[in-house]
């Protein structure tokens, strides 16, 4: 996580705000049109299934988003709601599940995290048993990434440096509920210091919003920033995870003679 870190000014005091968009990859060319769209403090949560990323990612590096592996666990209504053919299921051994990540997280490279924000599916059934949960969120620490629960106003978690979504902004996904769950973002934001959305899929029309209010937020006086600058470390009663800086601190580092403004690649 520190060493794919955005960059962000730490002196900068207005509130922040971040944006995670899900579904990236799946549809190379909307995924690579919001890309060129979307300001870079905008992370992306990459699926494990989509094919061909190579050129979606190299385009997300270049423009210096941030990016994290989506991993495919068990949602709530399982099996109504499907989160694939390599998911980690409840009914499977830690074992399978530890497997089942792995062939996630091996999918790219060079992301900050992990998110358990899978298009429309947000892991809710898996994540919610500590049994289940707890050998993945060992993992992603000792690996040194971070985690966005995807369900908002979970409770914090432990051993990893992570961050709970605030507000789903396109659900439901019409142009007036995301105007008002973009308000609502804002207000939360302000009255907390700092507030995270959610965008379940790479949809043009909610693409062309997000653009457009985050163009204005230094207008209204706040600031867009990566989800690693978000990031709270883990609660003092858990291991924590190996690094003791938050992927922010690391990020907030002056710039060494000719970088561009973002992390190492």
């Amino acid at each position: 996580m520190h060493a794919y870190a955005a960059r962000f000014d730490p002196a900068d005091h207005a509130p922040r705000v971040a944006l995670l968009l899900a579904g990236v990859g799946l549809d190379s060319a909307a995924s690579l049109a919001a890309i060129g769209a979307l300001p870079a403090p905008v992370a992306l949560a990459v699926s494990p299934y989509a094919t061909h990323l190579d050129p979606v990612l190299a385009a997300a590096r270049a423009d210096g988003h941030e990016y994290l592996m989506s991993l495919p666990l068990e949602p709530a209504r399982y099996p109504l709601n499907d989160p694939g053919p390599r998911a980690l299921l409840s009914s499977q051994t830690p074992a399978q599940n530890l497997a089942a990540l792995d062939w996630a997280l091996s999918r790219a490279q060079g992301y900050v995290g992990a998110t358990a924000a899978l298009g429309l599916t947000n892991g809710e059934r898996f994540a919610g048993d500590a049994e289940d949960m707890t050998p993945v969120l060992r993992q992603l620490a000792q690996r040194g990434l971070l985690y966005i629960d995807p369900r908002p106003g979970a409770a914090r978690l432990p051993f990893v440096w992570a961050r709970a979504v605030d507000v789903v902004i396109d659900h439901p996904a019409d142009p007036a509920s995301e105007e008002a769950a973009l308000t609502r973002l804002d207000r939360l934001a302000r009255a907390h210091g700092s507030a995270l959305g959610l965008v379940e899929a790479v949809r043009p029309d909610t693409i062309t919003l997000l653009t457009a209010w985050a163009h204005g937020l230094a207008g209204r006086g706040l600031v867009l920033s990566p989800v690693s600058a978000l990031a709270f470390a883990p609660p003092a009663s858990a291991q924590p995870a190996p690094a003791q800086t938050t992927p922010a601190q690391t990020a907030h580092a002056p710039p060494t003679p000719g970088a561009t403004g973002t992390a190492a690649k």
